[in-house]
Formats: structure tokens, sequence, C-alpha cells
């Protein structure tokens, strides 16, 4: 079951709730996934920092540059990836418990994901949610950074997987999202997905495993700097894939 909050409760001035991860008894952690982002990470750490999240987290991909600098710099714990691709950070974020935190909000190093936005996926869990997904496709949600063959292929595997598994997804290929620890216990030993398809393979699997998932409207910026690594062909057919093997194993 995916349930939708109205435009009117997530208005695009939502304001940051107050001291959400001082609170004793919600910790919230903040993971970040990067990889050669030195030019984009300080705009998501310090934004994070200035509405008050500092348990943040930076998985990173065995960077060339002086990403790992810029993060140390502005007080990020440090992990570096075990293995290559996206997916294989998000697993391994979700498989320890780095952060020691009551909820886990994954996020991207390259500015695209506000930090102004953490605290509408941190009501949602508080008011029960499993899983919180951002989507650029309900009403106060959007994307600066969206091409057309992206736009048709998010669609058409969205369409795909809401007829599959009876979902009412809008947005499948995005990776803002947070989760309870109760979803983070059933779908770490889950998950297999080392790249850009793993975003799919959660939300498909936390469908089957009943959890109880929650969209919120988010808006996708363009990144900051730099070239992106998602490579629309090549990745669009790894999620095709993951969708048609979960098909069968269902």
């Amino acid at each position: 079951m995916v349930l939708k909050y109205r435009a009117a409760k997530w208005a695009p001035t939502f304001s940051p709730l107050p001291n959400v991860n001082q609170h004793l008894r919600f910790n919230v952690g903040i993971a970040i996934p990067a990889k050669n982002e030195e030019h984009n990470i300080e705009y998501v750490l310090s934004g994070l920092k200035g509405i008050g999240y500092r348990n943040v987290l930076v998985i990173d991909g065995l960077s060339s540059d002086g990403t790992l600098k810029v993060a140390a710099r502005n007080g990020a714990k440090i992990v570096l990836q075990d293995g290559c691709g996206k997916g294989a950070a998000v697993r391994q974020v979700l498989s320890n418990d780095y952060l020691s935190a009551d909820a886990l909000v994954l996020m991207d190093a390259d500015g695209s994901m506000s930090p102004q936005e953490v605290p509408r996926f941190v009501e949602a869990l508080r008011n029960g949610a499993d899983v919180v997904k951002g989507s650029r496709f309900v009403s106060g949600g959007g994307s600066s950074d969206m091409t057309i063959a992206r736009r048709i292929g998010n669609s058409l595997f969205t369409m795909c997987v809401n007829l599959l598994w009876a979902a009412d997804y809008t947005d499948m290929c995005y990776g803002f999202v947070a989760f309870s620890q109760k979803a983070i216990r059933k779908l770490a030993p889950v998950l297999e997905s080392n790249n850009f398809e793993i975003e799919t393979e959660l939300f498909i699997k936390a469908k089957k495993l009943g959890l109880k998932v929650v969209e919120v409207p988010s808006f996708e910026y363009s990144r900051k700097s730099g070239a992106s690594n998602l490579h629309s062909l090549r990745d669009g057919f790894k999620i095709l894939r993951t969708i048609l093997l979960e098909a069968i194993r269902n």
C-alpha cells in the first residue's frame, strides 16, 4: 500500500521541523553515497548542518578527487565502500549500523536533492511509515534535470511495477528515500543490486515485504557540477532486468 500526502500538506515552502535530529527517541542518520563529488558535496553537508542534522555518513566509492577532504572538513563520518556502484554502497549502509540511528535517510551527493526536504521524510516516518520515498511526479514535486528519455523510461518502469505488484507508485527511479529500523532489518538481507537499479529493487521488495510506503513530493535540481554517472540506456536495461527477475520470483 502506498499513501500520498496532499499538496496542501506539503507546500513548496515547507518549514523544517525544529531539532528533529536531537529528539532523544528519534535520532535520524543521513547516508550519502559519493564518488568524485568534491565540488558538490559541501553544499549538501552544509545544508544538512544548517537545519540541525549532524549524524551524517559519507560512503565513498574510492574517489580520486578531494571528496573525502571536503566531507571530513564538514564533520561527516566517512566509510570507504567495499564494492563498486551506488547499489553496492546502499546495501553496505543498510547492512551496517554505522550511525546508530533510529531512522536513516539516503540522498545523493551531487546537490540535486535539497537538504531542506529531509524533515518532510522524517515527519512521515514519525507518523508511522516504514519507507518514505520522494516523488517528482506528485503535486509539489518536480525536476529540472529530467530528459525526455528518462521521463518515458521512468513512466514505463513505474507502470510495470504497479501492474505486477498492485502498487500505486508514481516514481520508481529516484533515490531520495528514508527507512525506519523495521524496514532496514527486512530489506538489508534481501537486496542484491549493485548499480542504479537499486531504487527499483528497494521499492519492489518493500511492497513484497508488506512494508508501509509513503510518497512525499520532492524537487530534483540539476547537479551542481560535473557529469552524472547514470547512462539512460545501459542503466535502463538493468532496471528492466531487475523488474523481470523479481516478477519471475514473485
